[in-house]
């Protein structure tokens, strides 16, 4: 391979979300190969989701090369172009697709790329149905030893290959952990665009977090988005924190903000959330960490995760000036290292030593690798995956169908402000529309 011989390595990653992107591309750095000169070409997959130049500002990782295409596109990309390592920072439907497509494109070529993939953050939902969809990729990345053992658990359940479970961490923690309170004192809720969904817990929420301000002038009370009015993320959200704090007559100590999490949890003496990933986040760095029960216990809200972790607790409790105490062997087992950095040669910075050794196996096995053999294929789930290609214009035998997005050129000006209003519309329709017409059928 082009590695071995040159130690530079020339990785693709496909991302279809600002989160996605900012996972995928920390992953292929912390991957690769020691003393590898690592190239970065960035692919964003089109769809309802797509980064805004903002959005990837603030996510602040950089890339030598980044553009915007469809499935179709990207599949003709890595059929032409010299790569070393893919990493499909994906849902679990776009991975599958992406497997089979791949598949298809590298039939002919022994020496094809190594090909990863993984989770964002806490996986609390949909375990089984998101890690079939991955099976076929030559490392599935567990950001825990507690998820290594789930996800091959899962797979050897069905008698799938369950090899290519890597266990590794979040590829964002770091920064200075925490030594103690600052001047002014402040608290921090970290906002998802999904949990909870409803209007009325999350204007409960709000209120809790005006009324904590309130109830402490003292502190400074900060309200961390995740995106702007009409961008997208990860998850879809209707109904904007924004949105409800309109109008609504905010204490002077409380704040609405956006930016890196790395940078927020600088000045932060207390995280709060419901389920964020920005928990690990915040743990990692031995800032006080609290997982609201408020809304209950609950695997749609995913605070369930948290069980055991003595982060759990309430807004009332915090407004009587409690802070959790979280649980060494819990925090130990998320893949977290309290106090360690991302730069340091530590805990945290072993953590991804298995999967440098196992890419750099793959990466220099004679022969090359055996193509790509995804647990789903038109025997074992004939009325499952082809629906799940066709949402990517792919055939069940992973070729573009008649009437797939051009691959041949990029779109023109027109075309591209058709688009971007297409996707204005969409977003208005989430989040106004939507809404609206739920509302009007509980008259």
């Amino acid at each position: 391979m082009p590695a071995s011989a040159t130690n530079s390595l020339r990785v693709a990653v496909l991302a279809d979300s600002d989160t996605r992107w900012k996972w995928g591309a920390l992953t292929a750095r912390r991957i690769a190969p020691e003393d590898t000169d690592v190239r970065l070409d960035g692919y964003l997959l089109r769809g309802r989701a797509t980064p805004t130049a903002r959005q990837l500002t603030e996510v602040g990782v950089p890339a030598d090369g980044l553009s915007e295409v469809t499935a179709a596109q990207f599949l003709r990309a890595m059929g032409e172009e010299p790569c070393d390592l893919v990493v499909l920072a994906l849902v679990g439907g776009g991975v599958q697709a992406m497997l089979h497509g791949l598949r298809r494109v590298w039939q002919d070529r022994p020496d094809r790329p190594v090909v990863v993939t993984g989770y964002v953050g806490i996986v609390y939902e949909k375990l089984a149905d998101g890690l079939l969809l991955r099976h076929g990729a030559d490392v599935v990345l567990a950001n825990s030893r507690r998820d290594a053992e789930r996800f091959r658990a899962v797979y050897e359940g069905v008698g799938a290959d369950a090899s290519a479970v890597t266990e590794v961490a979040l590829p964002f923690l770091g920064g200075e952990p925490y030594t103690g309170p600052r001047d002014p004192y402040t608290v921090v809720f970290a906002a998802q665009p999904s949990v909870p969904e409803s209007r009325r817990e999350r204007a409960y929420l709000l209120d809790r977090l005006v009324r904590h301000a309130r109830r402490h002038p003292e502190r400074q009370v900060l309200l961390k988005l995740r995106s702007k009015p009409g961008e997208h993320t990860t998850h879809l959200e209707e109904v904007p924190y924004q949105k409800l704090a309109r109008g609504l007559d905010l204490p002077a100590n409380l704040r609405l903000v956006y930016g890196h999490m790395g940078e927020v949890l600088d000045r932060t003496d207390l995280l709060v959330t419901v389920s964020s990933t920005a928990a690990l986040e915040s743990l990692h760095r031995r800032v006080p960490t609290a997982v609201l029960t408020d809304l209950g216990i609950r695997e749609a809200l995913g605070n369930h995760h948290f069980v055991g972790s003595g982060c759990l607790t309430s807004w009332d409790r915090l407004d009587a000036g409690h802070r959790p105490e979280p649980d060494p062997r819990w925090v130990a087992g998320q893949g977290v290292a309290p106090g360690g950095t991302a730069s340091g040669a530590g805990a945290y910075e072993h953590a991804f030593a298995a999967a440098r050794a196992r890419i750099g196996a793959l990466l220099g096995r004679p022969g090359g690798l055996p193509p790509l053999a995804p647990y789903y294929t038109t025997a074992t789930a004939p009325g499952y995956l082809p629906g799940v290609l066709a949402r990517h214009h792919l055939a069940p035998d992973g070729a573009p169908l008649p009437g797939a997005p051009a691959t041949d050129r990029a779109p023109g000006p027109i075309r591209q402000l058709v688009r971007r209003a297409a996707r204005g519309a969409y977003r208005h329709g989430v989040q106004r529309v939507a809404p609206a017409i739920r509302r009007m059928g509980e008259l």
